[in-house]
This record gives structure tokens, sequence and C-alpha cells, in this order.
């Protein structure tokens, strides 16, 4: 399946013209299938677990995912989308949510080529270009998965990225 995805990645990228590119929307796939079947996996009366009250509930969790991605793809993109996941709580509503902001970051991430992911915008203050912009949402996704990834074992799921290959 690796192969497959860098391929097609190969495909899309002309060539190898982008590799940075390239290599951001490669990581980007990844955690973005392991974090829409963790979301999956969760059983809806679960969504409002927490470990301990300082903690997001899981599914507070999927909504906070949904959101950053879709406020840090539209400064990539150089526009501005508001959350996604806002008063939502429902398993159904969260997922839904989720798959909103892939969907979005996928146009963005597929869009990008080396020379204006090498373009400056500003996050939290500071200036940093897109594919770093990118990059940061790729961390973040991965930083989110793990705590996610934790819970699903506390109930006794197997998380995606640990399931067993055929």
């Amino acid at each position: 399946m690796t192969l497959a995805v860098s391929a097609s990645l190969w495909a899309q990228d002309k060539g190898g013209q982008n590799p940075f590119s390239a290599d951001a929307r490669s990581s980007y796939t990844g955690i973005k299938n392991s974090l829409l079947r963790a979301a999956e996996k969760m059983p809806e009366e679960n969504y409002s677990f927490r470990t301990v009250k300082e903690v997001r509930t899981f599914g507070e969790m999927v909504g906070h995912v949904a959101d950053i991605q879709m406020m840090l793809c539209s400064l990539a993109k150089g526009e501005q989308k508001g959350p996604v996941a806002a008063g939502k709580t429902s398993k159904a509503e969260l997922t839904a949510a989720l798959k909103e902001s892939f969907d979005y970051c996928d146009g963005v991430y597929n869009g990008m080529n080396d020379a204006e992911g090498a373009a400056r915008v500003t996050m939290f203050g500071r200036q940093m270009t897109k594919l770093g912009v990118l990059n940061f949402n790729t961390m973040h996704d991965n930083e989110m998965y793990g705590t996610m990834a934790a819970f699903l074992r506390i109930k006794g799921i197997v998380p995606p990225s640990s399931e067993r290959r055929p």
C-alpha cells in the first residue's frame, strides 16, 4: 500500500519536480488515514470519555483536529475558514466535521508545489512558509492521534496504526 501511495504521489508530483510538497503530502496522507479510522473505531458512547477532567474528551479531540486543520490549511491557502466542529458532540457530527476538514485540506496539500510552499505567511505571530504551516498541521495531527490511540487502548480497542496488516 505504501508503494502505491508513493507512486501515486510521485505521479502527482510530475516526476519529482516538487519533492518538499510531495513529502508534506505523503506525511499528511498517512496520519489522515489513521485519524479517520480512529474516529470511526471509537464507539459513540465513548466520545464523551476523558481520562481526567483537565483533558479533552475523545470527541473533543476529534473536533479539535477538525477545527485546527481548517485553520491551518486555510492559512496555507490564503483563506480564512472558521471552525467546523463548534457545538458538535455526537460521533456522527464530529466524524463528519473531521471528514470535511480533510476534504478541504486534501485540496490544499494536493494543490501545493514547492515554489508556492516557500511563500511566507504569519502563523501565531511569526513568519513561516506555507509548507511549514502544512508540516505543523501534520505534526499536530500526529500528536493528537497519539493521545487518541491511548484513549482507544484504555477502552480495549486496538488503534488503527497497531492493527495487523494482511
